[in-house]
């Protein structure tokens, strides 16, 4: 597929970085898009994007962004995986600021993205027969679990905004799309929301036979997005085998009961 563009937000690494990444293999132009800049060129060097530095939970800087797409000419698809954990403490014990911060990168700033980029979008559908939305969200914001807390409120509003706006498109050749990927090991979420604990981090995956990996996510928003473009997958529900639930992972190798 060629001449099509697409902004991948969150594209500093993991998922973002992957699947910016894939889209490049498959003859995409990407613009990549996160807050630092120094991870942001190395990716340019390596798969020939174009970038943008944004800080996406700051109006003025998503502008920045809208101006910016609008001086490169047309898109296609928008990937909204900007997004993260903070703290896995109970509802009672957690900090609110955590709470805010979870709700402001995760549901407010894929509002305020995907608010300034639709009349793009629009254009892109006009000459290319149809524009996509792809938001990655997750399974925490699916099945509620104990930690989850905030971010599974988060993330329970981002998939609810992202089911809101598949009504309020129809009737436009605009595709909105939702992957939930349950446990993925990248080198960022875990440590991350531990607050750069490495042993907790760690911890999550110990023992998983074959966790997801960022490639794997890629791998699915790419193949979504490359379907005939009458055919719309709203949600894509992604876990390990290894992973029943977000409260069931299992440990150890997997073993037919026999």
């Amino acid at each position: 597929m060629t001449n099509r563009r697409v902004v991948v937000t969150g594209a500093s690494s993991g998922i973002g970085a992957a699947t910016a990444r894939l889209f490049r293999e498959h003859g995409w132009d990407v613009l990549a898009v996160a807050r630092r800049t120094d991870r942001l060129e190395v990716l340019a060097a390596e798969i020939g994007c174009d970038i943008f530095t944004a800080d996406l939970t700051d109006q003025s800087q998503v502008d920045a962004l809208r101006d910016h797409i609008a001086g490169l000419g047309t898109i296609h698809a928008l990937v909204n995986n900007a997004g993260g954990a903070f703290g896995m403490s109970s509802v009672e014990g957690s900090d609110a600021d955590d709470w805010s911060r979870m709700f402001d990168i995760n549901v407010v700033a894929t509002k305020r993205v995907t608010s300034a980029l639709l009349p793009l979008l629009r254009l892109g559908a006009s000459s290319g027969g149809h524009a996509d939305i792809m938001t990655v969200t997750s399974i925490a914001g699916h099945v509620a679990y104990e930690g989850g807390g905030g971010y599974n409120a988060a993330k329970f509003g981002e998939h609810a905004l992202v089911a809101v706006l598949r009504l309020e498109l129809a009737g436009e050749p605009i595709r909105v799309l939702e992957i939930a990927p349950g446990m993925v090991k990248t080198d960022e979420f875990s440590l991350v929301r531990f607050g750069g604990d490495r042993a907790k981090a760690d911890a999550v995956y110990e023992n998983v036979p074959d966790p997801l990996v960022a490639e794997d996510i890629a791998q699915a928003i790419v193949l979504a997005m490359e379907l005939p473009p009458h055919v719309n997958l709203d949600l894509i529900t992604i876990k390990p085998v290894a992973q029943a639930a977000p409260w069931k992972v299992i440990r150890g190798e997997l073993k037919p009961k026999l």
